[in-house]
């Protein structure tokens, strides 16, 4: 009778298999794998027994991505019972009772944390029971790069079933997870929770898997797994392909033993002939029972020297102005470099500067603000949006920002790219808003999104858009509430056009914890202010406000007083609500926004307060 895994594994060394998709893949089948349970069950057999063939002790069902999550991605999403009961049918028919047969299922946050806990519970319990009722000899979690996502469905599996249960993270760094946790210390949070096997898998080769691995000590009630790629993927012709050879692969095995894995596979790229080659090489050979682990040196982080500038400290000790000016959609810079000046003549606390608004190109903000630092000691706040980069851009746009010495930015999602001036480009959107927030803050901490130290902490003050223009202002608030438990430590609204919604917003905020810096913008016209309201996202211009620009007709000089009239009325009520403020300048035409500042001093001035600025405004 054969052993229990867990048996098995007290004494000896078992051997997993490779990649059933990149099997599949070489076939020529390029879709949703775990569809093929159902529409080509004879090829996933071949697979699993060509994988026995080779010499694998374990296999694991086609299940890696047949969730709720990720089967919907194909409109299968009500099929997740069918495709997982079938998969556990078509290995358990290729094992014949040979091999150990392994549940499969896969993490569903990678880059993108935009997933609820409670989603990945439910989608995760509906796979879980219809691989338990198929009798699999344990299941396998793996290829998790969120840490908290694998400690919550491993708890779920702990309380549903005393089969075994694999629990293995995946990094993108070598010995360190994305959030900058150590591989040991994950891999013992894991143990602690009764995970019966913790390892890693995907994304590495060998090599960096075995350097990651000398580091980690033998678990004291649990095993250690390892399925490392064949090496990382070229891409020739449209099509992936791993280049690593058998042999390279079985050697590795070899080392990976002597770090004390119990279980060797294979990921990403590798073949039967991969699996082969390690059964030929390590099969047999019994499990160490000690190691040597070796220590890391850590590196230390420095800090760089705190800047008084930054605008989160400035707006809750008093009032604060900024004014937004955008960069220039060519390469004429003069007008810009006049408003900036005047506006710092004035007393400004900051000039922020959009993110290529409206998906229109604009001069990079980073350059410009950069510029304006140097030239004028003016505190530039520079616009983020993930629409226009990937997170590899994103996190070297940081990286830059902070060498150039650029503190103060806002995050936010950006308006699609069809909008704008180049309707064929592409959005990115690999990270949310929310999420570049929270990217922000863990460099913050020194430490970048793949969990490598980046040996200095950054110190960004990290703003957040606040839209009050939501048909229900609620909705708006919660979005808030989820932006400061991400880590926003101001917000920036949108314009407001109406008195009324002034007090409305202050109602519904007054209990957050962080500063609100209220949107003001001067109406140039009546087309102006229908345009706004009608086909800008996010901009709602009462009617009320809408019929006084109307007044005005068609004399620009009637329209500009009774938009200057309008705003200055709105100044005066949120400069009493809220502590910080927010002047939009239309069209480059600075002069309006500075006379908004002068109209603040004025009255400022005759109720004999302290200046609103860093000197008199």
């Amino acid at each position: 009778m054969k052993k229990s895994l867990i048996e098995a594994l007290k004494d000896q060394i078992l051997i997993a298999d490779g990649a059933i998709g990149t099997l599949l893949y070489s076939y020529g089948v390029d879709r949703c794998f775990e569809e093929l349970n159902l529409s080509h069950p004879d090829e996933v057999i071949k697979v699993h027994k060509e994988y026995i063939a080779a010499g694998a002790d374990i296999i694991q069902t086609n299940t890696y991505g047949a969730n709720y999550e990720k089967l919907s991605r194909y409109g299968l999403e009500d099929s997740v019972k069918e495709i997982n009961t079938k998969a556990v049918r078509l290995a358990k028919d290729a094992a014949q009772g040979d091999a150990y047969v392994l549940g499969t299922t896969g993490g569903i946050r990678a880059i993108k944390q935009n997933i609820s806990i409670e989603e990945i519970k439910r989608s995760f319990r509906e796979q879980l029971y219809c691989l338990l009722l198929e009798g699999v000899d344990g299941i396998l979690l793996e290829t998790y790069y969120d840490l908290q996502e694998l400690k919550t469905v491993l708890a779920i599996a702990k309380r549903e079933t005393n089969i075994p249960v694999i629990a293995q993270v995946s990094l993108h760094e070598p010995g360190v997870l994305q959030n900058g946790i150590k591989l040991k210390d994950a891999l013992k949070q894991l143990e602690i929770l009764g995970a019966d096997v913790v390892g890693l898998n995907c994304r590495m080769g060998p090599f960096h898997m075995l350097s990651s691995l000398e580091e980690v000590p033998l678990p004291n009630t649990s095993f250690l797994s390892v399925y490392p790629n064949a090496s990382l993927p070229n891409y020739e012709e449209g099509r992936f392909y791993y280049s690593a050879e058998p042999d390279y692969f079985g050697d590795i095995a070899k080392e990976l033993r002597l770090q004390g894995a119990r279980i060797i596979g294979g990921c990403c790229g590798t073949t039967p002939e991969h699996i082969r080659s390690m059964a030929r090489k390590i099969k047999g050979l019994k499990p160490i029972k000690e190691k040597h682990v070796k220590i890391k040196k850590e590196i230390e982080l420095t800090s760089s020297p705190t800047n008084k500038k930054l605008l989160h400290h400035q707006v809750k000790e008093r009032k604060t102005v900024i004014v937004e000016l955008d960069p220039p959609k060519h390469l004429d810079t003069d007008l810009f470099f006049e408003g900036a000046k005047a506006l710092k003549d004035v007393g400004i606390d900051a000039l922020t500067l959009a993110d290529n608004p409206l998906a229109s190109p604009r001069i990079s903000n980073n350059a410009i603000g950069s510029l304006v630092q140097s030239k004028f000691d003016l505190t530039p706040l520079v616009h983020i949006t993930c629409r226009d980069r990937n997170l590899i851009g994103l996190q070297s746009h940081l990286m830059g920002l902070h060498t150039l010495g650029l503190h103060n930015i806002l995050a936010i999602t950006g308006d699609p790219a069809k909008i704008g001036d180049f309707p064929g480009a592409a959005s990115v959107y690999d990270l949310s808003s929310l999420e570049l927030i929270q990217l922000i803050k863990q460099n913050n901490e020194g430490i970048s999104f793949s969990g490598k130290s980046l040996r200095e902490k950054t110190q960004f003050s990290v703003g957040a858009a606040f839209n009050p223009n939501f048909r229900h202002l609620d909705a708006s608030v919660k979005r808030l509430e989820k932006k400061i438990n991400a880590g926003a430590d101001y917000f920036i609204s949108q314009p407001i056009f109406g008195i009324e919604e002034l007090y409305e917003i202050h109602e519904a905020t007054k209990h957050l914890s962080v500063p609100i810096f209220i949107g003001i913008m001067p109406l140039m016209s009546s087309k102006n202010a229908e345009f706004l309201h009608h086909e800008v996202p996010g901009i709602n211009v009462p009617v009320n406000t809408r019929k006084r620009m109307a007044e005005a007709g068609a004399d620009p000089k009637k329209a500009r007083e009774i938009g200057m009239s309008i705003a200055k009325s709105l100044l005066d009520t949120a400069i009493k609500l809220f502590n910080g403020i927010y002047i939009v300048t239309p069209f480059v035409r600075y002069d309006m926004s500075i006379e908004l500042i002068h109209h603040l001093n004025e009255k400022n001035n005759s109720e004999r307060k302290v200046p609103y600025g860093h000197h008199v405004i």
